[in-house]
Parts: C-alpha cells; sequence; structure tokens
C-alpha cells in the first residue's frame, strides 16, 4: 500500500495501543485496523474460546435515536418488532431494501429514553443518510466521539465481575450503564463469536485507559480481525457484504428469527411482500453450513456443485476451524439441497472436492441466558 493510500485511512482511538502491543495493521473498512497480534490469529482464536479476548470494533457506527415516535419510525426501514422491544433489551434486525435485499445488519437497543444503535463500519455512512432519509422527525446523532470494545469469551464474565460486579447478572442481549475502574460505560452482553461476552461503548477519550485496564486482567489478550472472523465463522453469523447483502433476503439467509410474528404478519417495511412470500412458501434458495472433506478449505466464491456437476450454489464465508478441527464454510444453496447431510461437491482450482451440507453452528453458542 502506498504511504498515500495508508494516510488515507482513519484509524480508532486505540491506534497506538495496537501498535505498541506489536500488530499487524492492515486496511479493513477504511480504517487502520489490527489483523492480529504477535500471538497470531490460532493462537487469539483458541485463547478467546478458553479465556477472554479483548477486540477493538470501534471502527463500527454509533447512533442514538431520540423522539417519542423513534421506535415506531424505525420499523418502516426494518423488519423487527421494535416497538415490543423492553427498556434495556437489545434485538438484531437489518435495513432492507424495495426488493427485500439487506442494506446491513445492525443492533438495535431500547436505551430507556433513547433507541442506541450499532451499525456496521462499511455501511454506517449509507445508513446514516437512509435513516435521516426515512426516519422524519426523529433526532438522529452519530456518537462519533465513543469507541467501542468487545470482551469475548467464557472468563469474560469472571473478568467483569472483578471490575463492575453487577455486570454479572445481565443476560444476553440486556444492556445497562456501568463504571469499570471508574471509567463510566455502557454495556451489552453480546459480541460476535459465539461466547459469553459483553460490547462496550466508552467515550473515546478513555478509551485507551478502559483497554488497559481490561489488558492488564490474567484471563485478557488482544485479539485481531483474523481471529475475529474465524470465531464469527465457527459460530454461523454472518458477515454483512459476504455472506449477506443487498441480493439476500433474511429468509434466504436463515434470519427468520430476527423477523418477529407481529412483523410477519404486518409487513410494513422495505421489501415486505417479497419477504413474506418466501416465509409463506419458502425461498429458492438458503444459507447453510458446509463441511469440505479432507482438509483443504473452501473459501469465498467456490461453486457448489451436485452429484452431477451442475452448480447449485456458492461459498461466502470459509476457510480452517481451529475448534471444529477441520475446515467450515458457509454459502447459499438451492432450497432442494439445503438439508443437512446432503453430499455436494466444491470446485476447487477446478476439481471437484466433496462436501456435506451441516448444521451450523460449527461450535457451540455459549451465550449467558440466566
Amino acid at each position: 500500500m502506498a504511504d498515500a493510500d495508508h494516510d488515507a485511512l482513519r484509524v480508532t482511538p486505540l491506534h497506538a495501543l495496537h501498535r505498541e502491543l506489536g500488530a499487524k495493521m492492515v486496511p479493513f473498512a477504511g480504517y487502520d485496523m489490527p489483523v492480529q497480534y504477535p500471538q497470531g490469529v490460532l493462537g487469539e482464536h483458541n485463547h478467546t474460546r478458553a479465556a477472554a479476548g479483548l477486540f477493538d470494533v470501534s471502527h463500527m457506527g454509533q447512533v442514538r435515536l431520540d423522539g417519542a415516535g423513534a421506535a415506531a419510525a424505525l420499523e418502516t426501514l426494518v423488519p423487527a418488532d421494535i416497538a415490543g422491544l423492553a427498556v434495556g433489551r437489545t434485538r438484531y434486525t437489518q435495513f432492507t431494501d424495495v426488493s427485500g435485499g439487506i442494506l446491513d445488519d445492525l443492533m438495535v437497543t431500547n436505551a430507556g429514553d433513547h433507541l442506541f444503535l450499532v451499525v456496521n463500519a462499511a455501511c454506517k455512512a449509507q445508513d446514516i443518510a437512509h435513516m435521516r432519509a426515512g426516519l422524519g422527525a426523529v433526532a438522529l446523532t452519530e456518537l462519533a466521539d465513543r469507541a467501542l470494545l468487545a470482551l469475548q469469551g467464557p472468563l469474560a464474565a469472571t473478568v467483569m465481575g472483578r471490575l463492575a460486579p453487577e455486570a454479572t447478572a445481565m443476560k444476553f442481549m440486556s444492556f445497562g450503564a456501568a463504571r469499570l475502574g471508574g471509567i463510566p460505560v455502557w454495556l451489552t452482553r453480546s459480541g460476535y463469536t459465539g461466547e459469553d461476552g459483553f460490547e462496550i461503548s466508552v467515550a473515546a477519550a478513555d478509551a485507551e485507559a478502559l483497554a488497559r485496564l481490561l489488558l492488564a486482567q490474567p484471563e485478557v489478550k488482544p485479539i485481531g480481525l483474523g481471529a475475529r472472523d474465524s470465531l464469527r465463522l465457527e459460530a454461523g453469523l454472518c458477515l454483512y457484504g459476504h455472506d449477506i447483502d443487498t441480493g439476500t433476503s433474511p429468509v434466504e439467509a436463515d434470519l427468520v428469527w430476527s423477523i418477529q410474528k407481529r412483523r410477519r404478519a404486518e409487513g410494513g417495511f422495505p421489501g415486505a411482500a417479497r419477504i413474506q412470500a418466501e416465509l409463506a412458501h419458502g425461498p429458492s434458495r438458503k444459507r447453510v453450513g458446509i463441511l469440505p472433506d479432507g482438509k483443504a478449505p473452501a473459501r469465498e466464491h467456490t461453486d457448489i456443485m451436485d452429484a452431477a456437476g451442475r452448480r447449485i450454489g456458492t461459498i461466502t464465508s470459509g476457510g480452517f476451524g481451529p475448534t471444529a478441527g477441520g475446515p467450515v464454510a458457509m454459502g447459499y444453496v438451492e432450497a432442494a439441497f439445503a438439508a443437512p447431510g446432503t453430499q455436494v461437491q466444491l470446485l476447487v482450482r477446478g476439481v471437484p472436492r466433496p462436501a456435506r451440507v451441516a448444521t451450523m453452528p460449527f461450535a457451540p453458542h455459549r451465550y449467558f441466558r440466566g
């Protein structure tokens, strides 16, 4: 990368700390981000599964919506039940377009007097423009002065219990305010690794002090984007721009669980006609897990073939799953081939290789539901 291009990248409030910790930095969603630290991707992945990993996800967008009509207005842009979201609870949903495709996926929290949203880094500018155009009188504030950290792993609650004991009572997808070492934060018991953990929103000015406090705990090590990707793949979680995009609907993507009963019946969101038709009759294709035979991973864009060599789909994410102990992948196949156990072929460098459709996740979810 040329220096001029590198200089054009944005940085998070933890950029200097990443450098200090020996991170390998790469461009990601317009930011200079750590892909790995000296421990390496495999070590970081395994540490997160065994203890607690700290991720910098400050590149993601944080947004506040204010106004009595905020929930109803947001429901005109997403298929989730926002009006019925209890105070202190978080819900996963998607911005859909008029054809039922996915513009982005996001988290929505009912923070009591406002809605708190977290959107993907690569989409945040267009998401904010989309909301400003579609939310009418609702006041939208981009929280550009806040950082976002994720503490993930089976010992994340141990760490949080030491610093903010009240956090251990929080359940998966719940939200609350706390102080960590005297630093005020917003906590959501969530994450994108399949593990128990917390996402921590903090003032940008306090981010480095908070990160150092967490890294000083014996259970915690810094984790980069490389392990974040292998962890979410094993957990069967979608990555926007790869597993979901404007060419995929929530039903095709196996995200029906994120569309609550009232919204399925009422519609009222972009692309509702298509999504309701797919709910009623089934989509023509489905997102599925894929387990390649042998040790060779199947990468994104690999064609999926039936026994006769006919193309029936494509891989959207794939790689080695350290916890699964072998290659894992996900992708889309024609609905007739979506049943777990279905034998398929993967066209790797022109050579068909055997694989089978598998149930996700590839590593068990360990969310704390209380």
